[in-house]
Order: structure tokens, then sequence, then C-alpha cells
């Protein structure tokens, strides 16, 4: 690598950083999984530069969910300095409600265009199902953190037989949020599910022993639910 590229990320170390242009983000320096992906716009810092004979990437942590992830070099020049810093944008809970016919809205549109389930997946059209929970919130500017066990964690529990539109439903083991699913009212919910035991891809399951394979094998998963009563602050 050479010393004014080294420079240049060592100047965007000391300020906030801006995606140009929609960015792939990976689990590790090698940058071989997926781990999310930011939209053009999106805020992050950068943490530091891995360079081995056989590795160079840049570790970065997005602002406005803090989730972190590598970014291989050759994206480097997506990232530039931010002129205008982060400011994280409140919402009561009133609009929140407002706003879950067009959540609910957008995982709809979602489905009707080809996908299939992609790891790491928020950009769509392909999602993985924390993805597209993340995706359908921040279409109407709320912030959800990235996993289904944070976004489990970050909602208000609510009972399975107090189910409202709008509400997440979470599956798993008894240790941990795995997966997560939209409410959509009577009994269904919408969401991302795998090609080994989901629909690979975008489908709607009901919460029942009495559907088909998909929706059984989940509804033995069921961990619980939240509502979501405010965006996600990074401070």
């Amino acid at each position: 690598m050479s010393s004014n590229l080294k420079s240049q990320i060592e100047t965007l170390k000391v300020s906030e950083c801006i995606t140009k242009a929609d960015l792939n983000l990976y689990d590790s320096p090698e940058c071989n999984r997926l781990a999310t992906q930011a939209t053009a716009g999106r805020y992050l810092q950068v943490i530091s530069l891995v360079e081995t004979p056989d590795i160079t990437s840049i570790e970065v942590c997005l602002r406005e969910d803090c989730y972190p992830g590598w970014v291989a070099i050759s994206d480097f020049g997506l990232i530039q300095p931010a002129t205008i810093p982060y400011q994280f944008q409140s919402i009561v809970l009133e609009d929140i409600q407002k706003s879950i016919p067009d959540v609910i809205a957008f995982t709809h549109k979602a489905m009707t265009v080809d996908n299939y389930y992609l790891w790491g997946g928020t950009l769509g059209p392909n999602y993985d199902c924390s993805g597209l929970m993340q995706a359908a919130f921040r279409s109407v500017g709320i912030w959800l953190p990235r996993d289904a066990y944070q976004q489990e964690a970050f909602t208000e529990t609510v009972e399975i037989t107090e189910l409202q539109p709008g509400d997440l439903v979470f599956f798993g083991t008894p240790i941990k949020a795995t997966h997560v699913g939209l409410y959509l009212g009577d009994g269904k919910y919408i969401h991302s599910s795998g090609k080994d035991k989901g629909r690979n891809g975008i489908g709607i399951d009901i919460l029942s022993e009495q559907g088909d394979v998909v929706s059984q094998s989940y509804y033995q998963q069921l961990r619980g639910a939240g509502r979501v009563i405010k965006s996600f602050d990074p401070a």
C-alpha cells in the first residue's frame, strides 16, 4: 500500500466519515463474508487499518446503529470526510405509531421484487431477516439496531396475545434470538427467511402450528415479541 493511501486513512480516523455510494461491510479483516450493508449517505467512523501480506482492509463502525465491520481496501474510495456531523433525530411514540402502515407497506413492496435471502443484506432487493426490519423502519426515519438479538433487546416486550401490526416477532433458542419478522395482524408476519429451513427470501407466515412446514418450524422457535417505541440513539 502506498504511503499516500495510508496517510489518507489516518486522516479519516480523526474525522467522521460518510459513504459516497452503497457499501458492503464484512465480518472479518479478510472481507470474505458480508456482515451488513450501508446505503449512500450513511455515517461511519474509521477505526483502524489492517494490513498484512494477505489482508488489507479498514475497520469501521457505522454511526447510526453502532455496527462494526471491515471495508475492503478496494472500496476505500467510497468513503469521504463528512462535512456535517451525524445528528440523531428523535421521534416520538405517536409518530412511530403513525408510521407503522408505511413500514408494513415497505415490506410488502420488497416482497413483490425478485429476491433471495442474503446474510448481511440490508439494501435490497436481497435481505436477511433483521436487515429487512432495519430497512423497513429506516424508510420512515426510525433506526433499529442491526441484528435480531439486538432488536429484541431494544424493543419493548409485548405478550404474543397483545400483538399489534408493526410489532417485531422473535424466534431462536432459549438463549438468543436468531430470527425476526414483522407482525401484520390476523396471526400473520412477514420476514426474510433462509433457503434451508425457510422460503429463501421474503414471505408471509403464520404464528400457528396449523401452518405449512415453514410456519410450523418457526413457530416452534418462537421466543416472544417487541414493540418499537423509539429510534436508536448511538450516544
